[in-house]
C-alpha cells in the first residue's frame, strides 16, 4: 500500500522550495533597467491587487442591486479566506513565476485553474456553512462573477504588458529588422511566426505566411497575409519588398527546398532554416535555433543508413586507438565512435592544444567513458611500441597524415617520413600486437598522383594492402584485417577550401581559386566517418573502399554561393581572384585508375576498389631506399623512388616535373 508520505513529498517539496526562492526575491532591489524580467513578488503583488479590484467591484456592484455578496456577519472572514485561497491557488499553480513578455496559453490555463479551483472551495465552504445550519458566507452568482472578473483581470494585463514590451522595449527599430516570409502554413508554421513575433530582441519583421498548395489565400494567420506563388518565390519576395524566407516546414521534398533556396541566393535573398527542433510547444527554444542556411545545407545529398548493430559488434567494449584524433577527420571519428560504448578510447595525436580541447569536450558530454590522451608522434616506431604495449588496442583507427598538397611538395621528405613511414610503424605494431581490425583514412589524391602528398598516400595504401596479402599467403589467417577507405574533399576539414574561404569572406575578399574550372567531390565531416565505420565493419582484409561522392561541384561555384550565404554580392561586394594552379594541384580528382574495377557491397554508397599491389618485399625494400634518400637530403632522388614505386605518379606545375618520363 502507498504510504500518503510517499505520495506528498516531491510535489509539495517543490512548492516549497518554490515558496522559499519566492520569499529570498523581495528584497525590494527593483531596477528599471531590468524590466523585462520582473521580480516574482511583484507579480505576485500585482496578483493580488488585481484580485482585490475584482473582490471590491463584485462586492459594490451587488450592494448597489440591493444584494449582500458576502453575508454581513461573515465580512472579514469572508475578504480574508477569498484572499488566502487565491493565494494558495497561485502558489500552487506558479501563476507568477512565468516571465510576463513571454505570456503564452500555459499561463492562461494556470490563472484559470487557480480562480476555478478558488471558486470550487468557495461552493464548498458555503456547502459546510449551510450543511450545519449556518447562512452561507458567499452570493453564489457573484462569486461567479468574480471568477470571471478576475481571470480576466489577472489574464488581460498580463497581455497589455506583453504588448507594451513588444512596442516599446524590444530593443530594435523597424528599419534595421530583417523582413522574411514563413514558408507554409502549418502548425510549425504558426509556432516559428509566434515565436519570431515575441522574440525579444525582435531580429525579424513577419510579412506572411507562403502557401505552397495555394489553397488559403484568401485567409489570414497571425493577423498576416497568406501569400500565393505564381511564378517562383524569388520574385514573390521582391514584389512584397521582403529580405529572406524561412523553412520551418518539414514536409518540404529535399529536391524541392534545394531549388527553392538555389533561385533565392541566385537573386541574394536570405534563406533561414530550422535544424534538430524538436521541442515545437516551446517558441524561445524554437526562435533560438533560427539561424542562416549554410552550405553544409546545400549538399544534395540522401541521408545515410548504417548497419549500428554489425558496426557495436567491432567497437563495443573494445580498446581503441585513433590516430590523428585532434584533427578534423580523426576527432569526428572519436565522436561517433564514442556511440558505441567502447571499453577504452585512446587518442593520440601530436597536437597537444587541440587534444586538450577533445579530451574537454568529451569529459563534458560522456563522463564516464575512459579516455586517454596520449601525445606522441607516429614517426617515432619507440614511443608507438610502448603504446601498443601498454593499452593492446583491439581497432586501430588511422587518420594520422599531413595532407596539404602545396607544403608536402614543398617537404617531400616529411611526407614520406609521416604519411609512410609513419603508417608503416602503426601496421607493424597492429600485426605484432594482433590488433583486430586497422583502418587508414586515405584521399582520392592518391588515385593517379600528381603531387607529393597524393603519392605519398598511395604508397602508404600498397604498404596496408600487401602486409594483409603477405599475411593471407603465409597462411595466417588470424592476422590483423588492415582495410583502408579512399574518399574526396571533406567540406569543413582543416584542409578545405571552406574554412579558407569564410576567413577570406570575413576580411572583405577577395576568395582566392586557384582555376575557373577545378572541380571536388565533397562530402560533410559526419557522413565520412559514417561511411568510415561502416567500412570497418564490413571489412574482411585488404579491401580499398571508395566511397560515393555525389556529384563533383564546381570550386567557383561553391564560392559564389557562400558569397551569397554571407550576405554579399559576387564580383561586386566579394571579389573573385584566379591565381593559378598550385603545385601538385590537378584540375578533377578521380577515385578510381583506369586499370580499377569495383565491386559493390550491401551498403550503395561504398564500393570495393580492385587495386594492383606490389609484392610487399620489394614494396618494403623501395621504403627502405626513401628512408636512405631522406637521411642523406636528397629530395629529387626520393621522389624518383617514389615514381618507380608509382608509375602513374606524374607531378604537375611542380620542380619535380622533370623526373617525370
Amino acid at each position: 500500500m502507498l504510504k500518503w508520505n510517499n505520495l506528498k513529498a516531491p510535489y509539495f517539496s517543490t512548492l516549497y522550495n518554490d515558496f522559499i526562492k519566492t520569499l529570498n526575491e523581495v528584497n525590494f532591489q527593483f531596477s528599471f533597467k531590468n524590466l523585462d524580467y520582473l521580480p516574482r513578488w511583484i507579480i505576485l503583488s500585482i496578483d493580488v491587487a488585481m484580485v482585490l479590484c475584482s473582490g471590491a467591484f463584485t462586492f459594490f456592484t451587488f450592494n448597489k442591486l440591493q444584494w449582500l455578496y458576502i453575508a454581513s456577519q461573515y465580512l472579514v472572514f469572508g475578504i480574508v479566506f477569498q484572499l488566502a485561497t487565491n493565494l494558495l491557488f497561485f502558489w500552487i499553480f506558479r501563476t507568477y513565476s512565468g516571465i510576463i513578455r513571454h505570456s503564452g496559453y500555459t499561463d492562461a490555463l494556470k490563472l484559470f485553474f487557480s480562480q476555478f479551483a478558488t471558486f470550487a472551495v468557495v461552493l464548498i465552504l458555503n456547502s459546510f456553512f449551510i450543511l450545519f445550519g449556518y447562512q452561507k458566507v458567499y452570493l453564489t452568482t457573484a462569486s461567479f462573477i468574480n471568477m470571471v472578473l478576475s481571470f480576466s483581470l489577472l489574464f488581460f494585463y498580463r497581455i497589455i504588458i506583453k504588448q507594451t514590451f513588444t512596442y516599446f522595449f524590444r530593443g530594435s527599430t523597424a528599419s534595421n529588422l530583417i523582413k522574411i516570409v514563413v514558408y507554409g502554413t502549418d502548425n510549425n508554421a504558426i509556432t516559428v511566426a509566434t515565436a519570431l513575433k515575441s522574440e525579444m530582441p525582435r531580429r525579424y519583421e513577419l510579412c506572411g505566411f507562403i502557401d505552397r498548395n495555394n489553397q488559403n489565400t484568401t485567409k489570414r494567420l497571425l493577423d498576416l497575409p497568406i501569400f500565393q506563388i505564381k511564378k517562383s518565390v524569388p520574385v514573390l519576395l521582391r514584389s512584397i519588398n521582403a529580405e529572406g524566407l524561412i523553412f520551418p516546414d518539414e514536409k518540404l521534398s529535399k529536391e524541392e527546398r534545394f531549388t527553392i533556396v538555389e533561385q533565392c541566393l541566385e537573386y541574394n535573398f536570405k534563406v533561414f532554416t530550422l535544424p534538430f527542433v524538436t521541442d515545437w510547444e516551446n517558441e524561445k527554444s524554437v526562435s533560438k535555433k533560427i539561424k542562416n542556411i549554410e552550405i553544409l545545407d546545400l549538399l544534395d545529398r540522401a541521408p545515410i543508413v548504417l548497419d549500428s548493430n554489425s558496426i557495436a559488434n567491432q567497437l563495443n567494449n573494445k580498446v581503441i586507438v585513433v590516430t590523428g584524433a585532434a584533427g578534423s577527420i580523426g576527432s569526428e571519428l572519436v565522436r561517433q565512435v564514442l556511440l558505441f560504448a567502447p571499453k577504452t578510447i585512446v587518442l593520440l595525436d601530436q597536437a597537444e592544444t587541440p587534444l586538450h580541447h577533445l579530451s574537454l569536450e568529451i569529459e563534458a558530454k560522456l563522463p564516464t567513458v575512459q579516455v586517454q590522451n596520449v601525445i606522441a608522434d607516429i614517426k617515432d616506431y619507440d614511443a608507438l611500441c610502448r603504446i601498443f604495449e601498454r593499452y593492446q588496442p583491439q581497432v586501430v583507427f588511422h587518420a594520422a597524415a599531413y595532407k596539404h598538397v602545396p607544403m608536402m611538395e614543398e617537404n617531400p621528405d616529411q611526407a614520406i617520413l609521416t604519411n609512410v613511414i609513419g603508417t608503416k610503424n602503426v601496421v607493424d605494431l597492429s600485426q605484432k600486437h594482433k590488433v583486430e581490425r586497422f583502418i587508414m583514412i586515405s584521399t582520392d589524391k592518391a588515385v593517379n598522383p600528381s603531387s607529393v602528398m597524393g603519392a605519398s598516400k598511395r604508397i602508404a595504401e600498397m604498404y596496408v594492402q600487401s602486409k594483409y596479402l603477405k599475411n593471407r599467403a603465409d597462411g595466417n589467417s588470424e592476422s590483423t584485417k588492415f582495410i583502408t577507405t579512399r574518399f574526396g574533399n571533406v567540406l569543413g576539414s582543416n584542409g578545405s577550401v571552406v574554412p579558407l574561404f569564410t576567413k577570406q569572406i570575413q576580411e572583405g575578399g577577395p576568395i582566392t581559386i586557384t582555376h575557373p574550372d577545378i572541380i571536388r567531390y565533397f562530402m560533410t565531416i559526419p557522413e565520412a566517418c559514417q561511411l568510415v565505420l561502416e567500412a570497418c565493419s564490413m571489412g574482411n582484409g585488404g579491401e580499398i573502399y571508395i566511397f560515393d561522392m555525389g556529384k563533383p561541384v564546381r570550386i567557383i561555384d561553391l564560392a559564389k554561393k557562400m558569397i551569397r550565404l554571407a550576405g554579399f554580392k559576387p564580383e561586386i561586394d566579394i571579389k573573385i581572384k584566379i591565381i593559378g594552379l598550385r603545385p601538385g594541384e590537378k584540375l578533377f580528382e578521380e577515385l578510381l585508375t583506369e586499370s580499377s574495377k569495383t565491386l559493390p557491397t550491401h551498403h550503395q554508397k561504398i564500393l570495393i576498389a580492385t587495386e594492383v599491389c606490389d609484392d610487399f618485399e620489394v614494396l618494403n625494400a623501395l621504403i627502405f631506399e626513401m628512408k636512405t634518400a631522406i637521411l642523406k637530403s636528397e629530395q629529387e632522388e626520393l621522389v624518383a623512388i617514389m615514381k618507380r614505386i608509382i608509375p602513374e605518379f606524374k607531378s604537375l606545375n611542380s620542380v619535380f616535373q622533370c623526373l617525370d618520363k
